[in-house]
């Protein structure tokens, strides 16, 4: 897979007020970013979740934590992946 690379300028103070390292802080970006494009349709899970740097099943655990809810596509996708493992 091909990557690129985004860089921010992030101030001192913001690192020091989420008491994050570097890392942290470009991991929870990653991920928040992930879940607003995925929030507003415009990522699928899957996507959101490559963005993130997350399986796609732990991105969709993390949803709750981030109040977003699966979009009804989503939510349909996963009930026939459900059904199709039972069978």
């Amino acid at each position: 897979m091909s990557t690129r690379s985004v860089v921010l300028e992030i101030p001192e103070k913001v690192l020091l007020a989420e008491k994050m390292d570097t890392e942290a802080f470009a991991r929870e970006l990653r991920m928040l970013a992930a879940m607003k494009l995925y929030e507003m349709g415009r990522l699928s899970s899957g996507r959101a979740a490559e963005l993130a740097g997350v399986p796609r099943v732990e991105f969709l655990l993390h949803l709750r934590r981030y109040q977003v809810f699966p979009l009804e596509a989503e939510l349909q996708a996963l009930e026939a992946e459900s059904e199709e493992s039972h069978q």
